[in-house]
């Protein structure tokens, strides 16, 4: 059975608000929580970029879902720093906490000043940062002389069971790196299903089955198709662009100038935008029957609080047909 979750954007929110959002989805029916880890949004429009793991102790609190994060290691965190974090959110909260390691995107990680490098050599930084961490997840004195640098460090504090640390992959060739030190594989998919397929598949082909696949999914849903499409090219036009671009440029004002060229046809390929609910849970059953684990839904609108109470009640019956379908 497919556990189907909520993304709480922090891009798009302010931390209060989101901690509300994340307690309204587990009462509307979502089964888990994912959040981003933005120091600036994508988008001025966005205007939103709170600290994720200080939000993540708040809202794990405020409810009993299992969360998860994507944070990347090696730049702006330290992986003993980020570490640490996940280490003590999932001490306080056992079993309720997995961390998804990407290699990071400019308008994040380049805020520090160092050189941005190119993505072998940042694949390669964060392989070298999951060994660190996996190391002081275990209780391990690390020392680490690399790319990056650790000198003897311990984590006194820990849950008693290391936090998942998953890979995170948008190509197939990024997916078969990670399948190799990942606990699992976190993706995402929008406008073409065919694509996740073949990322999930180069996953399965180096790690196996036994290994869980976690998607992000987005979609815009509205009351009307203009609305739907509209919030679309708003909030997520700036994000069209894709490949290497979207990792490389360093300032919200960068996006939104590529924004400004995104069309209806140019967000097909990023996310699904329907004003009608059952074309939505259609797509969603065709992500389902590629037997990934969990979907996180992230509707890119503002209308969060309306899309969450309007598809919270479809959870059930979609699980229902998921677990009949298996």
């Amino acid at each position: 059975m497919t556990t189907i979750g909520f993304h709480a954007s922090h891009e798009q929110f302010a931390p209060s608000a989101l901690r509300d959002l994340a307690i309204l989805a587990e009462q509307a029916g979502f089964q888990a929580i994912k959040t981003s880890d933005h120091f600036h949004p994508w988008s001025e429009r966005q205007g939103q970029s709170g600290f994720a793991w200080s939000w993540l102790g708040a809202a794990m609190q405020a409810t009993t879902l299992p969360f998860g994060a994507i944070s990347a290691p090696g730049y702006r965190y330290h992986p003993a720093v980020l570490a640490q974090a996940a280490a003590t959110c999932a001490e306080m909260f056992p079993d309720r906490l997995w961390l998804a390691l990407g290699s990071g995107e400019a308008i994040n990680e380049a805020i520090t000043g160092d050189a941005w490098p190119e993505k072998a050599e940042r694949n390669a930084r964060l392989a070298e940062c999951a060994a660190v961490m996996r190391a002081l997840f275990d209780g391990e004195t690390v020392t680490h002389r690399g790319r990056i640098t650790v000198v003897e460090a311990k984590l006194y504090s820990r849950p008693e069971r290391p936090v998942p640390l998953f890979g995170a992959a948008i190509t197939p060739q990024t997916a078969a790196f990670v399948a190799g030190w990942a606990d699992g594989l976190l993706t995402a998919s929008g406008g073409d299903i065919a694509a996740t397929r073949e990322v999930v598949a180069a996953f399965r082909k180096v790690a196996g089955d036994s290994k869980p696949i976690y998607l992000q999914h987005a979609l815009s849903w509205a009351e009307t198709e203009d609305e739907a499409l509209g919030q679309a090219l708003d909030q997520w036009g700036p994000v069209i662009a894709g490949g290497e671009v979207n990792w490389d440029l360093r300032r919200p004002a960068d996006f939104d100038s590529i924004g400004k060229l995104a069309g209806p046809d140019d967000l097909a390929r990023c996310l699904k935008v329907s004003s009608d609910v059952s074309r939505h849970l259609g797509w969603l059953g065709e992500l389902m029957e590629l037997g990934v684990d969990h979907i996180y839904l992230h509707n890119v609108g503002r209308n969060q609080r309306a899309f969450v109470e309007r598809f919270g009640p479809e959870l059930a019956q979609l699980a229902w047909t998921s677990t009949k379908r298996s």
